[in-house]
């Protein structure tokens, strides 16, 4: 997987940079046993100003990522031990918020499903371009970064459901949800305008940004799995509904 381009990848792809204190704490974690692919991301983190860091293996990575706390994770899927999925589903267990990208040799629907499955928020089939992984880095970062600006203080409650949007926690009938990042998101856009009908290509901008216009990510597979979280019968939704042919809905 060469790369014969100069300059920053971030460059490169047209991406819009953060501005350097904005980013210059921020740190980038990849989990892979390739040497070349640990050499290839830290060329692109250094070149966009963000800190690396990596870890070889999935066991490692958990010390690693306790140790460093970074801000983005790229996980390789096909790993000796613990495998990109499992390590991913134990970062969530653990409370884990940042986002995560995964990286594999299979683009297959079903192995794409289990990487949303196990709490990841992008994907990405090798081989790739460095400007491709850097647009998808910064674009991530930055949505993170505008969630954590927003700060809404509003509570949404609704037949025993009560959303936090500000302390992002969910409970049903007084007991914790335990959902991750991306399925929170979502949640909290249509909660925040129940009753509007959210296409999956306005939630994949909201949620993702820009850069994934005329992508839908999963959307479907984190309605589902949202839905086996929240609802007493997930074939019959109560809080998240879909309108067909139209999107989605919190609500009546």
């Amino acid at each position: 997987m060469g790369d014969k381009t100069t300059g920053s990848p971030l460059a490169k792809a047209g991406v819009v940079q953060m501005p350097e204190e904005a980013r210059a704490k921020m740190k980038i974690m990849l989990v892979d046993d390739e040497p070349r692919m640990h050499t290839l991301v830290a060329r692109i983190a250094n070149d966009a100003g963000y800190d690396f860091v990596g870890a070889e293996d999935g066991a490692r990575a958990l010390d690693v990522y306790e140790r460093e706390k970074p801000d983005l994770v790229i996980l390789d899927v096909m790993m000796p031990g613990l495998d990109g999925f499992q390590v991913c589903r134990r970062l969530r267990e653990r409370g884990a918020t940042e986002p995560v990208i995964f990286l594999s040799a299979k683009g297959d629907i079903v192995d794409k499903g289990v990487g949303f499955d196990a709490g990841g928020d992008d994907y990405l089939v090798k081989p790739f371009g460095s400007d491709e992984l850097a647009m998808r880095i910064g674009a991530h970062l930055r949505r993170q970064q505008r969630m954590a600006a927003a700060r809404p203080a509003d509570v949404v409650e609704y037949e025993g459901l009560r959303i936090d949007l500000h302390k992002r926690k969910v409970t049903k009938r007084g007991e914790p949800v335990a959902l991750t990042p991306k399925e929170f998101d979502i949640l909290a856009i249509l909660a925040s305008d129940a009753g509007s009908i959210f296409t999956r290509e306005q939630l994949t901008l909201a949620v993702w940004g820009e850069e994934y216009a005329g992508e839908t990510l999963g959307v479907a597979v984190y309605i589902r799995r949202i839905r086996e979280k929240l609802e007493d019968v997930p074939s019959k939704p109560v809080y998240v509904q879909t309108v067909w042919r139209e999107g989605y809905r919190f609500g009546e």
